[in-house]
């Protein structure tokens, strides 16, 4: 098996070579899987792809011109493949469905600790001798009402650790999990959870039904000062809608691991370029915004076990030609 992977940074690198199969061949490529750039893995068996390459249609059936019959994604999510394109082109496709659920949910709670203690800005402070305590008023936790939308394994994760502040949790999700009301949290309908909740985190799929959940709309069901949480997917949040969200005073906090246009931003060092994306600049200017570059995933258990399972889907592919992680569409937005 030869095996391009696209994306590959320092990190990737490093991980895949230090337990890599003797009989996969691997070729560490920096560009993005784009329809530009496909034609690289003409000559190889599969491709290994991560969040940002754009698996197309277009994309595909150049892939299938080539000897590509797997395209392994080293991520949960698979909105960024055109999986009816697959299906035609014979091409399997298999994601990490879960490297650590753990990782993502202890990120959304140093965003909501961080954004609300304001732990970066006192940082800075006592750098350059200011000592003083003004601006960096928080709030207690405990006792707060907490949305949780998505309780999949990182959403109960999530709960778990918030139970331990001793927060208020309600809950939704189209498929409501009894594990989670066995703990005493409260499924509501999203509206609901919008008008109670003080902070909001989503830990939930990107599908048509998700897409900018967090929109003008919803917005203005949210108690005023509200505090929003997303290490998830970028484009459950409508941007601009967030921004005047901020301006009114509405959002209080937002905290993001993920931005709905981080392609080309994230995963990237621009610290000598200008920054061409005015909408991301703005969010930028306000105080009450902490962003971080998709790092959520990023821990030492995760990477081995993204890893890891990329390496056992490609061996399963190989040995049996089916593979128990491979991604199939039931209509319901679940694999």
């Amino acid at each position: 098996m030869k095996l391009a992977v696209f994306s590959t940074k320092n990190w990737v690198r490093q991980s895949f070579v230090e337990k890599k199969p003797k009989h996969i061949e691997v070729t560490f490529l920096e560009s993005r899987l784009t329809e530009e750039t496909a034609a690289l893995a003409k000559e190889f068996d599969g491709v290994c792809v991560f969040v940002n390459d754009h698996v197309t249609a277009g994309v595909i059936d150049i892939l299938a011109k080539g000897k590509v019959k797997i395209i392994a994604l080293r991520c949960a999510g698979f909105n960024n493949v055109d999986l009816k394109q697959a299906k035609k082109q014979g091409i399997m496709v298999v994601r990490v469905p879960a490297y650590s659920p753990f990782a993502v949910a202890e990120h959304a709670l140093g965003l909501i600790m961080t954004l609300n203690r304001k732990y970066h800005r006192a940082y800075n402070r006592i750098r350059e001798g200011n000592f003083s305590l003004d601006g960096l008023l928080g709030f207690d936790i405990h006792g707060k009402t907490l949305g949780v939308i998505g309780t999949g394994k990182i959403g109960q994760i999530f709960i778990n650790i918030m139970s331990g502040f001793g927060c208020r949790i309600l809950a939704y999700d189209k498929y409501p999990s009894q594990a989670v009301k066995d703990k005493g949290v409260e499924y509501v309908e999203l509206e609901e959870l919008y008008r109670q909740s003080d902070i909001i985190s989503l830990h939930c799929p990107l599908n048509h039904d998700t897409y900018h959940i967090i929109n003008e709309y919803a917005i203005k069901s949210m108690k005023k000062g509200v505090m929003i949480i997303n290490s998830s997917r970028g484009p459950l949040i409508n941007t601009a809608a967030v921004i005047e969200g901020l301006k009114s005073g509405v959002i209080g906090y937002l905290g993001l691991d993920v931005y709905e246009e981080e392609d080309g931003l994230f995963f990237e060092d621009l610290s000598d370029q200008v920054i061409q994306d005015d909408t991301f600049v703005r969010l930028q200017t306000f105080p009450n915004v902490l962003i971080t570059s998709h790092q959520a995933f990023f821990t030492k258990e995760a990477v081995g076990n993204i890893r890891d399972t990329t390496y056992e889907n490609i061996k399963e592919f190989i040995s049996k030609g089916t593979c128990k992680n491979q991604v199939l569409t039931t209509g319901t937005g679940r694999t």
